[in-house]
């Protein structure tokens, strides 16, 4: 008896990286993580090695059943190793679990906002060749077949991901045609990273079978056009308890070179989609507010009134990687709330 187990991994491609995968047949049944073995591959095709030196090594650190095969057969999410079994240059992972640690007694969560966008044969699916589609308006949340264009795709990709068995918590139309979302979480930082690296996996793969492809372009559109991002929803066990915690937060991020730090570390192409339009803060300005969309980070109305809650940041890129920004995120609060004791 075999089954198959797919290693997908994260590439060393710069300035965004690309998810890539394999098929391994194993004997027997799946037994869980810790019996899948260590894999390699050649990172001189992912940009990852040279090739007079290009092994590279797969550890396995996430696994959940293969919806798209079925049976026993299992994606296998691994983290990417030097021979000498240590954390590779482009292995973003390794620095988050380091700080995840740190701050394990906060218990800080996630729910990431995963936008993308479809195409087709060179345009957004919805977008008439050669022009444009009726402005933004109707789009967002719509229904019918004159707004709604790739839904067939979002349901067959949703339900590979609860197959799957991920933390997805919903899906809807976004602003432009063609445009979407799907959230995972909330989950602890690992948990929706991984979990965000997988369902990126089955939207690449589910959209395959459509004939379409799926960008996480942050700026698919030039011109008067929302833009594609991954909000993040983040809190601490003192910000669920406390609206003090929340403020803390919020200023944390905002001070010396917090706010530069955290956007050149979200997403390649940030400038062109935090121009200050189209529900977002200017890239080089910090900002937050309450229910406020056009700032850097906002507090959702119900949070203020409820005085606990979380915050959303605005800023990353819908090509975040999500080990990076949940990181950032951890440490500049997580430090902030220690700090002033709010633990």
């Amino acid at each position: 008896m075999t089954f198959k187990a797919e290693y997908i991994w994260i590439d060393g491609t710069e300035p965004t990286a690309k998810l890539r995968s394999k098929t391994k047949i194993i004997a027997g049944s799946p037994a869980g993580l810790d019996a899948l073995p260590i894999w390699g591959f050649d990172g001189s095709s992912t940009n990852q090695a040279e090739g007079h030196a290009s092994d590279c090594v797969l550890k396995p650190v996430f696994t959940c059943p293969d919806p798209i095969r079925g049976g026993d057969d299992i994606l296998v999410l691994c983290e990417v190793l030097n021979i000498d079994l240590t954390p590779h240059a482009s292995n973003t992972r390794a620095a988050l679990a380091e700080v995840e640690e740190k701050f394990a007694a906060q218990e800080p969560i996630f729910g990431i906002e995963q936008e993308y966008t479809f195409f087709k044969d060179g345009y957004p699916l919805g977008f008439p060749k050669g022009g444009f589609p009726a402005p933004q308006g109707g789009y967002y949340c719509g229904v019918g077949a004159d707004e709604i264009f790739g839904r067939d795709v979002v349901e067959a990709h949703l339900e590979n991901c609860l197959k799957a068995g991920l933390g997805i918590s919903g899906i809807n139309a976004e602003v432009m045609p063609g445009q979407w979302e799907f959230q995972v979480g909330p989950l602890a930082p690992l948990e929706v990273s991984d979990q965000l690296w997988v369902a990126r996996w089955l939207l690449y793969r589910t959209a395959e079978d459509f004939d379409v492809a799926a960008t996480l372009d942050p700026k698919p559109v030039k011109g008067d056009w929302n833009g594609a991002g991954a909000h993040t929803n983040f809190s601490t066990k003192a910000m669920r308890e406390g609206y003090d915690a929340i403020i803390t937060a919020c200023e944390s991020l905002g001070e010396g070179s917090k706010p530069l730090d955290h956007v050149k570390n979200y997403g390649a192409g940030i400038d062109d989609r935090l121009t200050g339009l189209h529900e977002t803060a200017p890239w080089n300005e910090y900002s937050y507010g309450v229910s406020n969309r056009g700032a850097s980070v906002r507090i959702p109305w119900q949070v203020e009134k409820d005085g606990k809650g979380y915050i959303e940041d605005r800023r990353p890129n819908a090509n975040v990687d999500p080990y990076v920004v949940t990181r950032l995120l951890v440490d500049t609060c997580c430090s902030a709330l220690e700090k002033a004791g709010q633990v």
